[in-house]
């Protein structure tokens, strides 16, 4: 039986993560080279959730800091800065929290998606068939005739300022974020807050990417993205594979099946003597 010594796991991904001191990000340009490296990244920590963030790449392997001068904050102003500048795709994803991903790498999520080339018609199909709520559909029908709003705007025109409509307004933003139907291109000052960000349709924002995704058969993107995340964390549990995700666990040990015959993993790992339950990126063993 295979085992996989904790500090060997921990070092490894020390060094993905870049947690140690010297290997921290300092710029933008950083942040950007290490989200094309990691081929997808949490903005912050996620409890319960291992994978690597721009917050702890910059800040270190502490939680996220409530006082906003926290030098940790500067990945705030890194992301509001790069939010339509096409150089990666941000919005929230991996578990309906923010995520960046490399361009190279947004085909392969986006070939999982329920979006077939027809972007003002396939969400009627969703609705139809009860996947869709009608807060979703509302949203996403006013941005697709408005053209990018802000939040505020977003709200009025939809008719969902009251409220009692605040979750039903949340749920249904990240419902369309995490299926690639909209996703944040700037920041407006707006609101009491004087900042809410600004939405697009992702098939005008990325014109190209319905074209990139569609020659990506699903088994593909599953194995590319499975391999990714391990290449970022070392080994994992099956079982955390198919929660980051939301993947029924047969197209997950499918995945890991191809991966195992390819020789890129591992599987049965025992990690500090514990149950042979993770599969492991065979170059760490």
């Amino acid at each position: 039986m295979p085992t996989l010594a904790l500090d060997r796991l921990e070092s490894y991904r020390a060094e993905t993560y870049h947690l140690r001191p010297g290997e921290r990000l300092t710029a933008k340009e950083d942040a950007l080279a290490f989200v094309n490296e990691r081929g997808y990244v949490y903005f912050w920590p996620i409890k319960e959730i291992t994978m690597p963030s721009l917050w702890a790449a910059v800040a270190g392997d502490r939680p996220v800091a409530d006082e906003h001068d926290d030098p940790g904050h500067i990945t705030w102003g890194w992301k509001d800065e790069l939010l339509g500048a096409r150089v990666w795709y941000y919005a929230k994803v991996l578990r309906k929290k923010a995520t960046f991903i490399s361009l190279d790498v947004v085909p392969y999520f986006y070939a999982l998606s329920e979006n077939y080339g027809e972007p003002e018609r396939d969400y009627l199909v969703q609705y139809d068939e009860g996947r869709m709520t009608h807060e979703a559909k509302t949203l996403y029908e006013t941005l697709l005739g408005e053209g990018p709003l802000d939040t505020i705007s977003l709200r009025k025109l939809a008719r969902m300022t009251n409220k009692t409509s605040d979750s039903a307004f949340n749920r249904a933003m990240e419902m369309l974020q995490a299926d690639f139907k909209i996703l944040p291109v700037g920041t407006a000052k707006a609101g009491a807050w004087k900042y809410a960000f600004v939405y697009e349709c992702v098939h005008r924002h990325y014109p190209d990417l319905a074209r990139q995704a569609r020659p990506i058969r699903q088994a593909e993107a599953r194995r590319t993205l499975i391999e990714l995340y391990l290449r970022s964390v070392g080994a994992t549990r099956t079982r955390d594979l198919a929660l980051l995700f939301g993947w029924p666990k047969s197209d997950v040990e499918a995945a890991l099946a191809a991966l195992e015959h390819a020789t890129v993993i591992v599987r049965d790992v025992s990690v500090a003597d514990g149950p042979a339950e993770w599969v492991a990126l065979g170059k760490i063993l």
